[in-house]
């Protein structure tokens, strides 16, 4: 069971001052599965994601990622390691065309013989920025345009392309389609079932329940910043009603009846 963990996340625990936000989550994710994470807001799970992915550091618990005990200092770290992430807040350079947003800190190069002096290569970059597009669907009328002339819808395609454009062993998507329109959110729904055909394991932050339905293997529901239910709704006979009477507290799984308690 062990080797087939991607993700397993032991007595994490998230505190800001006296307020505990994340308390003993409990979490594992296999290899090529897609599971989605749902919550009222304040649930904890931003809270969960920020420490999975180094952006905050845990008041305690262990995080396993690739059979390996990690403490990441930061999100780069985390990327490095195989963890790509789409936030809520895009970490997209306003002022830098697609390309340059796409390759990002892993800048192609050319003449490499020539060190601390070898060019960029914008040519390979521009020619894989225009093979990733057109392998997620993402539309873009001008790849030479700079990010801040982007609608919203096609500035979070640009930062879901650039998150499935390199394979990685976890993506994590935070309401990915929150702010888009039916069209883009259809593209970024199909980048999501083109992950899931490559085997690629996905955590999925989101409130839409007919989304989260269609696309993933597995919910864990939040509540007051503790996991109350894990729900196989492929194999088991769940409904969305079900899950909101978990969000709501009307329902807790046998397993966490502790999380009906209060979290200050």
């Amino acid at each position: 069971m062990s080797e087939e963990l991607v993700l397993n996340t032991v007595d994490l625990t998230k505190h800001y001052g006296g307020v505990r936000a994340l308390e003993g989550a409990n979490f594992q994710l296999k290899k090529g599965e897609h599971v989605a994470i749902m919550g009222d807001n304040g649930a904890g799970k931003s809270t969960f994601v920020r420490q999975i992915t180094g952006v905050e550091q845990r008041t305690r618990g262990t995080i396993i990622f690739d059979g390996k005990e990690v403490e990441f200092k930061g999100p780069i770290e985390a990327r490095e390691s195989g963890i790509e992430t789409v936030f809520q807040t895009l970490a997209l350079a306003d002022h830098l065309d697609v390309p340059d947003n796409l390759f990002l800190g892993r800048e192609k190069t050319k003449w490499d013989w020539l060190g601390p002096f070898r060019l960029l290569d914008y040519k390979a970059m521009r020619k894989d920025t225009m093979a990733a597009l057109e392998k997620t669907g993402v539309k873009i009328p001008n790849i030479h345009n700079t990010i801040e002339k982007m609608s919203g819808g096609q500035r979070q395609c640009v930062a879901i392309a650039r998150t499935a454009s390199f394979h990685s062993k976890l993506t994590i998507m935070d309401e990915p389609t929150a702010a888009l329109g039916v069209q883009e959110t259809v593209q970024v729904e199909n980048i999501i079932r083109q992950l899931k055909d490559q085997g690629e394991p996905l955590i999925l932050v989101s409130h839409n329940m007919r989304q989260v339905f269609d696309l993933v293997d597995r919910i864990v529901v939040f509540r007051r910043g503790v996991i109350c239910a894990n729900l196989d709704i492929k194999s088991g006979d769940y409904t969305g009603e079900d899950v909101v009477a978990y969000i709501t507290g009307a329902k807790t799984g046998a397993e966490y009846e502790g999380a009906a308690r209060p979290i200050q």
